[in-house]
């Protein structure tokens, strides 16, 4: 019964509020297509701004703001897999 549950629940809807500037200095060729796959998913609301007011942040590491919380990490690899978890992926 766990198992059809979880083939026919709906996800929950993820929004996602994206520096562009942060974006542009964390996201590389290598990750790219990772990142572009999340984003495709039907669960997932993305925006990208111009800029989100948190320069200190937006040097140090990739972030977002997600479901209307501050999230970050080390780097734009870990950071998709905190937003996997997040959006209920893993």
């Amino acid at each position: 019964m766990k198992l059809i549950k979880r083939l026919f629940s709906k996800q929950k809807e993820t929004k996602i509020d994206f520096c562009e500037k942060n974006l542009d200095r964390f996201l590389t060729e290598e990750n790219f297509p990772a990142y572009n796959t999340f984003f495709n998913q039907k669960n997932i609301i993305y925006k990208e701004y111009n800029c989100q007011s948190r320069c200190t942040e937006c040097k140090h590491s990739p972030y977002a703001i997600v479901d209307g919380e501050f999230m970050s990490a080390e780097s734009a690899d870990e950071f998709l897999e905190q937003l996997k978890l997040v959006a209920g992926q893993k």
